[in-house]
């Protein structure tokens, strides 16, 4: 941001705050903003792009029988998923304005941009705003069924935000919801068909990571300060509830993989091999949530130890792999 458009936007503070001093650090503030929408956590986003995937539209061939890249899908796909790395932001953005004390006492939380105070809060709450208007104008300019789909997004985490995250078992189980609104939300953008085994995947999928996410909360320092409703849960109920729906979401998938009209449509028999890499994930998120609980948490999320986890990466990158070599008929040279 240039001198004059930061001299602009202090002026604007300003006169929307001014009982309050600005000193205005464009870097510091810009670098803090970026930091308080969690890019890292965008990855969750993919899940927008699934229906697309596995319905093998990314790919189309062109009249010389070579295969190329389907833009006419692939290209909504791209926004709708980029719509809702930005809405997912404001609803980050939106998390830490509500938790900002809870968060001040967290040894790894305090210092979010937020509340840290390097993000000050009227502009935090700004810039929320400005996130939700632009991502649902987009959406709607995508097609107003997605918009729709992305403002039911939007207030699934106003109400989780504000109450329903204090309520065990209900607040992953609206995390779960937000997953699976992200995969109708890619079909209806790209006018892909989701299978049943998609949903009940992502479904089950999502309890689990939202189950292991408590579990891995409810191991660091101060959890009970920092979020309300972990003093409702047991380390041991959380537990049993990572080993149900791991048990259910590797049947699933197995299942969605031995079906015969997947089989059909895949025209292979070949995609169970991908469950072996499956169980493997499952078993090492289990074991990041729940393994290193006496030995200390080394990252604020479980979506960063993954990410920092090389046999998760390693194992995630090999299940892609094979995945797409079995969906697209991909053939050695």
């Amino acid at each position: 941001m240039g001198n004059a458009a930061g001299a602009k936007f202090h002026d604007f503070l300003v006169v929307c705050c001014p009982r309050r001093r600005w000193v205005w650090h464009d870097r510091g503030v810009i670098r803090g903003l970026i930091r308080t929408i969690r890019p890292h956590q965008w990855v969750k986003n993919l899940f927008v792009m699934a229906p697309v995937f596995f319905a093998r539209d990314v790919f189309s061939r062109t009249v010389t029988g070579a295969s190329a890249l389907n833009l006419d899908i692939v290209g909504p796909a791209v926004l709708a998923t980029t719509v809702f790395c930005f809405l997912a932001g404001a609803v980050y953005t939106l998390n830490d304005l509500v938790d900002v004390e809870g968060d001040r006492v967290h040894p790894q939380k305090c210092k979010r941009p937020i509340a840290s105070g390097e993000v000050p809060i009227p502009v935090a709450r700004l810039f929320a705003g400005a996130l939700v208007v632009g991502s649902l104008a987009a959406a709607y300019f995508i097609h107003p069924m997605f918009a729709a789909v992305a403002l039911a997004y939007f207030v699934e985490n106003v109400f989780y935000s504000f109450k329903l995250k204090k309520v065990p078992f209900l607040d992953v189980g609206l995390i779960s919801l937000g997953f699976v609104l992200r995969v109708v939300a890619g079909g209806i953008a790209t006018g892909t068909r989701v299978s049943g085994y998609m949903y009940a995947c992502t479904a089950l999928l999502s309890l689990f990571l939202g189950f292991g996410k408590r579990r891995y909360e409810i191991a660091s320092d101060n959890a009970d300060k920092q979020r309300a409703v972990l003093k409702l849960y047991s380390a041991k109920s959380l537990t049993w509830a990572l080993g149900l729906t791991g048990v259910l979401t590797f049947g699933t998938y197995l299942a969605y993989t031995l079906d015969a009209d997947t089989q059909a449509f895949f025209q292979s028999k070949l995609l169970w091999l991908t469950a072996p890499f499956t169980a493997f994930g499952l078993l090492r998120f289990l074991y990041l949530v729940t393994g290193r609980g006496g030995k200390g948490l080394r990252s604020e999320s479980p979506t960063q130890e993954m990410l920092r986890d090389v046999p998760f990466v390693l194992n995630l990158v090999v299940w892609v792999v094979v995945v797409v070599a079995i969906v697209y008929r991909l053939q050695p040279a």
